[in-house]
């Protein structure tokens, strides 16, 4: 069994840091990295692809709405020309700051409530995977199992990975629960721990109404702007590695946990 660790990093915006990226790069396989439209900036973006390739983490980029007040996590009604005109904007300008440095993007991953919204949205999802398409046919396009931005990578022709998140809860229909709701995110590393290891070795999690879900896990998220991300991160990775499970970027190994 193999599985892709990835994180959400580069969300420093000037003087205002967020997250341990040098202590997160430790234990995660891919790292995705926000294109300053909902956090980070040029020189964020220029260090943490500076980090990544240091620790031979892969790479992917993480746009989000043009929100940094509310961090891309406030739902923006955008045309679909829209969201792809600034999807392409942010993933061309990652993978032009990622050549300066001899490295090649391996994925895109939507952020916050674009990544939700587009989830459930057929239209939006396909204006992501055509913008994801005219920069790379190579890339990777991150979403939830079963959700409309998968189907919209096989429409475009690009590899989908299914993606699930061991420190957030789901609703019944394999959605998210809201980060409005109480328990929404998980801070217990053993519950984590568990989770991540039910993922990927049976496909399944459970909702927060007691449903079992199934679910193709290809790579699994942790919050980089959590308090405790670090040290989460190295135990869900021990974790992993005490159950079998191997920890690799997409890139180098095909679909994992199949």
């Amino acid at each position: 069994m193999r599985i892709d660790l990835n994180s959400d990093l580069g969300e420093s915006f000037g003087p205002w840091p967020m997250g341990d990226d040098a202590a997160l790069m430790t234990s995660i396989s891919s790292a995705n990295i926000a294109c300053g439209f909902h956090a980070g900036d040029p020189g964020a973006m220029r260090a943490t692809i500076s980090l990544a390739k240091a620790h031979g983490v892969a790479i992917g980029a993480h746009p989000g709405f043009p929100d940094l007040v509310g961090f891309g996590r406030r739902e923006i009604t955008a045309s679909p020309q829209e969201v792809e005109d600034f999807v392409l904007y942010q993933v061309s300008a990652l993978t032009g700051m990622a050549g300066a440095q001899g490295v090649r993007l391996q994925h895109v991953k939507p952020h916050g409530a674009l990544y939700n919204m587009a989830c459930r949205d057929r239209a939006l999802a396909d204006a992501i995977a055509r913008a994801v398409a005219a920069c790379d046919q190579t890339l990777i396009l991150f979403g939830l199992p079963g959700s409309e931005l998968l189907k919209a990578a096989e429409r475009a022709g690009l590899r989908g990975a299914g993606e699930v998140f061991a420190d957030r809860a789901y609703e019944r229909d394999g959605s998210l629960a809201s980060r409005l709701k109480p328990g929404s995110v998980i801070h217990d590393p053993a519950a984590v721990i568990e989770r991540a290891v039910r993922m990927v070795r049976d496909h399944q999690v459970v909702a927060v109404d007691g449903t079992t879900i199934t679910l193709a896990a290809d790579t699994i998220c942790l919050h980089g702007d959590t308090p405790g991300a670090a040290a989460l991160a190295r135990a869900v990775r021990a974790g992993l590695e005490a159950a079998g499970i191997e920890v690799r970027c997409l890139g180098s190994t095909g679909k994992p946990a199949e």
